[in-house]
Order: C-alpha cells, then structure tokens, then sequence
C-alpha cells in the first residue's frame, strides 16, 4: 500500500474515533434529553420510524384469522378497557392523564386522526406482542394468548366502524 493510502486510512480512522469519542462526552455531558417533556431530537421521528419499519420486517403479510364479529369484538373491548385503554383512551373520552405525560404521545386509537384502521393487520399484531422500544408501548406476547392478541388488533383495525355494543361495552 502507498504512504498516500495509509495516510487517507489512518485519517478516516481518527475522524471515526474522534467522532464516536464527542459523540460519547456529548451523552454523558446531558446532551440528551431523557425528559418526556423535552422536544425531539433532530431526526428523531425520521431514525425511528426506520428502526420501527425494518424491523417489522413481514409482519404486514400476516392476516388475522378471527371472524369479524361482534362476539370477537366485545372480547377485544374488555381487553382493551383493562390493558390499552389507559395510553391510549376511549371513544368519546378526553386521552388519561398518564397518555398525556408520555413521550412519545400515544395514539387515541379511536380518535380519527390516530386510528390505525389503514394499518396491515400483521403489522399491529406485531406491535401488541413485541410492544416498541423507547415509546412506553409494551409487548403482550408473553401475557396475552395469540387469540387475545388478533382480538385487539381486529378491535383498532376496525375502529371506525364499531356496532353500538362494542361502543357500549368499551364506555362502561
């Protein structure tokens, strides 16, 4: 190898290490904030929302293999009142004071804006077993069964069209 190489190498090198080295002091010297009240990083929605779609990987392939019935959905419902409700809320009630001191906010799944409705079924399957990293969601796949799972998922993705009893049974 030519001095010019080893000395272009030996750059790269030192910039890498000069780079991790300021990247480290800048984590340790409170550069970032860990608040939930703080603002975004630069990027951070952007590196995120990468992490999330890499490594839902096939998820979307996935169908939910439970009729869509009323019966399915008044299951869906009771869990969801239980373990769902409290991040992210219920039909015609203002988000819980927990979902508002969460960062990243949780979506109000039964708020227009927020309902998953277009999502794949696989994908939201996905995100209720293995929950996602750093958002205060969790993962159910070792407390919920497989059915419980595809019962939640079947209630968001129809969220925008629930029968007066789902509606009934998640406001009481």
């Amino acid at each position: 190898m030519s001095s010019h190489w080893k000395w272009f190498v030996l750059g790269i090198v030192t910039t890498l290490v000069v780079l991790a080295g300021g990247a480290y002091l800048f984590v340790k010297a409170g550069g970032i904030s860990m608040e939930t009240t703080a603002a975004p990083l630069p990027l951070e929605k952007t590196v995120a929302g990468m992490a999330l779609r890499a490594s839902l990987g096939h998820a979307a392939d996935q169908k939910d293999p439970l009729p869509f019935n009323d019966d399915t959905m008044l299951a869906a419902a009771r869990i969801f009142k239980q373990e769902c409700a409290v991040c992210h809320g219920i039909p015609g009630y203002p988000p819980t004071l927990i979902s508002k001191g969460m960062f990243p906010d949780p979506p109000q799944l039964f708020e227009k804006q927020d309902m998953v409705a277009g999502d794949p079924e696989g994908e939201t399957f996905w995100k209720v077993t293995h929950g996602i990293r750093l958002s205060g969601m969790p993962g159910f796949g070792s407390t919920l069964s497989d059915t419980e799972r595809w019962q939640l998922t079947m209630l968001v993705a129809h969220a925008d069209k629930l029968s007066p009893a789902v509606q009934a049974e998640l406001s009481h």
